[in-house]
């Protein structure tokens, strides 16, 4: 049993639908939230900065005493995760493998996948899903400007729903009915996308898949909290104005942000 926290990081708001997807789960953890706010979005920098500022990102959720460390970002994930692993000693999970797996035990055959430019561009999505389903086609659609409207708190408005009319033209034109949301600002997205499509489609949520592979690890690792009830504690790089609006929308309280 341990009793130190989980450890978050983002480049701002949208690892929260992985954190409400933990706690779910998870009720009894603690768990540190480190939005990278300063420098956001991520997905528009190059790999060496992405992983200068995931290093500091792990550095500072260490310092915390995080047991495990989640990479709730796109983009950290595909350009950053195989250096931190070599680099610290403390578990660290990423959006992509836990996502895949879950891809690859149902073997599904079609896949959309939409994120980041940074991550689109990394390939990094596309190779894990062949690896593991050498016959799957993917298609794959990079959405440059859904995090930023995400993360102005624009998203469900006008503005949004027109980027999304726009980023599921090939999706509904190939009648593509498994999307994974390759970025954590995006399940934001879900009512808009699910009526853009128009028809039954499953929308995967990384959150959720990233939040059954850390409660199996948790008990692998016998590091899981025996309390009765857990906390958060959120932490920005820079202050963001719509941060907490944002936040309270998508886990239902009221959160304190240092």
């Amino acid at each position: 049993m341990n009793e130190n926290p989980i450890g978050i990081f983002d480049s701002g708001v949208g690892g929260l639908t992985v954190l409400a997807e933990i706690k779910k789960r998870l009720p009894s953890e603690d768990i540190i939230y480190l939005g990278d706010t300063a420098h956001f979005p991520y997905g528009d920098k190059s790999k060496e900065d992405i992983v200068e500022y995931s290093r500091e990102n792990v550095k500072t959720l260490i310092k915390k005493h995080a047991k495990i460390i989640v990479i709730a970002c796109g983009t950290a994930t595909s350009q950053a995760i195989d250096v931190l692993k070599e680099e610290f000693n403390v578990p660290i999970v990423g959006i992509i493998e836990p996502t895949v797996q879950y891809i690859k035990e149902r073997n599904i055959k079609e896949i959309g996948v939409i994120a980041t430019e940074g991550t689109i561009r990394s390939g990094a999505w596309e190779n894990k899903l062949k690896n593991a389903v050498p016959e799957i086609h993917v298609i794959n659609k990079a959405c440059p400007m859904l995090a930023t409207i995400a993360e102005e708190g624009r998203a469900l408005g006008e503005e949004g729903r027109q980027v999304i009319k726009e980023y599921m033209k090939p999706f509904k034109e190939n009648k593509i009915d498994k999307i994974i949301l390759g970025c954590t600002h995006y399940p934001i997205y879900e009512k808009l996308i699910d009526e853009e499509l128009g028809y039954n489609v499953e929308l995967i949520n990384t959150g959720v898949t990233v939040a059954n592979s850390i409660k199996d690890l948790l008990k692998n690792y016998d590091i899981q909290s025996i309390q009765k009830k857990g906390s958060e504690e959120v932490i920005l790089t820079k202050p963001e104005p719509y941060f907490k609006d944002i936040a309270k929308n998508i886990l239902n309280n009221e959160i304190k942000i240092k």
